[in-house]
């Protein structure tokens, strides 16, 4: 018996209302209310590894006298186990030439160079800059060109001479990212589109070293 093409779909629309709906579920993200060490000095704890060409990470990163070493090749990152929203995060890192890097917020999975997040770039002479990877959007910057994931600096850097450790500072305030050089705010970036998420240091191409990760709650008044 031939069904009438309005029945047909009904059906169909039907089944689909009534099946349970599977989507890609979000790791919770974490709001924190102290301060904690993300990096403890010793060895790895709390963090995965995704590099190009499944390399491995033993070959890249090393903890070596309290101080996380990074060989900066090949391309990928070290990002924490755990995802967080409304914080902000320092790290005390210095090149040992000079070179390129990051801090990458707002992570999203799956793994890959690069994923969606949000790039706070870490590069020689250019801390402070953003990019935009994986599809991620902020205000007036849609992410669809080279040009348009980029925020680059608008004031001279602030960062030391090559060797000299330097306090980057990220914070993340709802749709808010800024970046912090030694004391001093470099850039911001608003209606970011994405909010949470996990937080990476980059392996680019530069040799550095990596003392202190903290997060902190949101300074309040």
């Amino acid at each position: 018996m031939k069904y009438p093409q309005s029945v047909v779909l009904a059906l169909v629309f039907g089944l689909m209302a009534s099946a349970p709906i599977f989507a890609a579920e979000a790791v919770p993200a974490i709001t924190p209310t102290a301060a904690v060490e993300l990096f403890n000095g010793k060895d790895f704890t709390g963090w995965e590894f995704f590099h190009r060409n499944d390399a491995d990470p033993k070959t890249i990163w090393k903890v070596e006298d309290g101080v996380m070493k990074c060989l900066g090749k090949p391309d990928g990152y070290a990002r924490t186990v755990n995802a967080y929203k409304d914080y902000q995060v320092t790290v005390e890192w210095r090149f040992i030439k000079p070179g390129n890097t990051g801090v990458t917020v707002h992570m999203q999975l799956p793994d890959k160079v690069w994923p969606l997040c949000i790039e706070c770039q870490g590069m020689h002479d250019h801390q402070g800059d953003f990019w935009l990877q994986g599809g991620a959007t902020a205000k007036d910057h849609d992410g669809t060109t080279r040009e348009q994931r980029h925020l680059p600096l608008a004031i001279p850097s602030n960062e030391k001479p090559i060797g000299e450790w330097n306090t980057f500072r990220v914070i993340c305030d709802g749709s808010s990212v800024k970046i912090v050089v030694n004391g001093k705010l470099m850039n911001e970036a608003t209606d970011c589109s994405v909010q949470s998420g996990f937080i990476g240091l980059q392996s680019e191409g530069a040799e550095i070293e990596i003392r202190k990760v903290t997060l902190e709650p949101l300074p309040r008044e």
